[in-house]
């Protein structure tokens, strides 16, 4: 046997890198150029970009799936889900078309946008592909934004657009389409016979068209379905669908390459968490309210407003005259986002505690309700004020109530008969809505149950302020924290009492 010694190999075998590797041997970094307002998200990005920009865009990209995931739920039309999402993605994902800029898609200000858009869609890729029920409702939510966008994009953009995909259909031929004319009339919904010379068409396979041939909007010959130009979205919607599905599988099988990047790996998995509610923060002038009179011994009065987790703490407050901790705890939290000043939160809860004495009170019980406004405590937590109220998302994700315990979310902690027990107690006896509320649980759809009981009360309120064009739709749109339930019930009652002047600005935003 021969004995071939590995110095003997020819040099330039030995220094060929696999196929494998060959892709980032040498990683090329560019800027990438966005001709037109819609993307199908084929390649992604590779700039590096800012840890805080990272998650900002993140987060304003997923209100606005959650919003429409959220209308998806409450059955909205398509006429209700542009006007409900409209105003968010201008306040928080803005697509300008090339014509709004005489520079047209050479804007700085459009390609930043872009950017924008393509940063945030790739990064929530990475946070919802690790289950398949994350994937699935990802999906279904990009693909209600892209159906969105691409209706309201003008003629001349949108065939732009789609002439850029370079989609596997081909054109009819004159002659096929007279051929089968009366076929295509026949199949196809609302075509008409003078459509089949003025119009194009094109031949897709049928399985990419399921949504027309569902629909028997098509004709279908041969494995291949007859599509009319003025169709042509659906079979887009396929193609993004397809790809997005496939980018997807492929993201969640190089997910566990990111377990080594501790500064990536919690920001994902908050923002996967955050898709069942989306987190959010008040802010100094959401806890003002014209007019109202926010002290100790106005609180009974208020509760009236309150969402049912804090009605919930409320009434076992007054029945108990004590809470355990985290009880505590959210309910400063959410006092102190009303706007209950510190001296009239431990008056409350020196009144509330009416079966202990001062001493105990004062030992046990005062530091906690300082340390929360940032009384006390660490320079981080008086440089921040103390603790900001907590949020739908984190009552529902964080410290699970044990026995005793009155926190968290009755739509998530309480069995069905207890649930149905606490919404009738507090007035809500329509049997519509009680069964749409178990429903939403059953489907673990929590804050929807909440806002649809809310919808419930404030029926009259919100036809009334429809009506008189008072509220902007973003003043409506889906509550996902206690204090913008609480601000908004008690702004719909003081606006048509007249409490709160037409002049004046209302603003609901968290």
């Amino acid at each position: 046997m021969i004995r071939h010694e590995s110095s003997h190999i020819d040099p330039k075998r030995r220094a060929t890198i696999g196929y494998k590797k060959k892709q980032f041997a040498a990683p090329i970094y560019k800027q990438q150029i966005y001709p037109h307002r819609l993307n199908i998200y084929h390649v992604p990005p590779t700039v590096e970009i800012k840890l805080e920009e990272f998650e900002e865009w993140a987060i304003n990209r997923l209100r606005i799936l959650a919003e429409l995931e959220t209308c998806s739920f409450r059955n909205k039309t398509p006429a209700e889900t542009l006007d409900q999402v409209k105003p968010l993605l201008d306040k928080w994902l803005r697509l300008d078309s090339n014509s709004s800029s005489a520079q047209g898609s050479t804007d700085p200000r459009l390609q930043e946008q872009r950017r924008k858009d393509h940063y945030s869609h790739f990064i929530l890729r990475l946070a919802f592909s690790s289950t398949e029920d994350l994937r699935r409702r990802f999906a279904r939510a990009e693909r209600a934004l892209f159906r969105l966008r691409f209706q309201s994009e003008t003629a001349s953009e949108r065939h732009d657009f789609v002439a850029s995909l370079d989609l596997d259909w081909e054109a009819v031929s004159e002659l096929e389409k007279r051929s089968l004319a009366q076929d295509l009339v026949n199949a196809s919904l609302g075509v008409k016979k003078t459509d089949i010379d003025d119009g194009g068409w094109f031949k897709v396979d049928f399985e990419t068209v399921p949504e027309l041939v569902e629909a028997r909007r098509v004709f279908v010959r041969r494995g291949k379905a007859f599509v009319p130009t003025k169709e042509q979205m659906s079979i887009v919607l396929g193609d993004f669908h397809e790809r997005l599905d496939k980018g997807l599988e492929l993201t969640a099988r190089a997910l566990p390459r990111l377990d080594e990047d501790d500064r990536l790996s919690p920001i994902l998995e908050h923002l996967s968490k955050s898709f069942a509610t989306p987190d959010s923060t008040l802010t100094d002038s959401d806890t003002l309210l014209p007019g109202a009179a926010i002290n100790a011994s106005s609180i009974d009065t208020l509760s009236r407003h309150f969402p049912l987790c804090m009605r919930n703490l409320h009434m076992a407050l007054r029945k108990n005259s004590h809470l355990k901790y985290f009880g505590r705890f959210q309910y400063t939290l959410f006092l102190k986002g009303l706007g209950l000043s510190m001296e009239d939160c431990l008056t409350f809860w020196r009144q509330s505690f009416r079966l202990i004495t001062e001493e105990t009170f004062n030992k046990e019980y005062r530091y906690n309700i300082r340390h929360a406004y940032g009384d006390v405590g660490g320079d981080a937590i008086r440089r921040g004020r103390g603790y900001p109220p907590l949020s739908c998302q984190k009552i529902l994700t964080e410290h699970t109530p044990g026995s005793g315990e009155s926190h968290g979310c009755p739509y998530r902690h309480f069995g069905v008969e207890n649930l149905t027990t606490l919404l009738q107690v507090t007035g809500v006896n329509d049997r519509e809505v009680i069964r749409g509320v178990k429903e939403d649980v059953e489907k673990k759809r929590y804050h929807i149950a909440c806002n649809r009981v809310f919808e419930w009360a404030h029926k009259s309120e919100i036809r009334q302020v429809k009506e008189m064009g008072t509220w902007r739709m973003t003043d409506l749109d889906t509550i996902v924290h206690p204090n913008t339930y609480f601000k908004r019930s008690y702004l719909l009652q003081a606006t048509l009492a007249g409490e709160v002047g037409h002049d004046k600005e209302v603003t609901m935003e968290v």
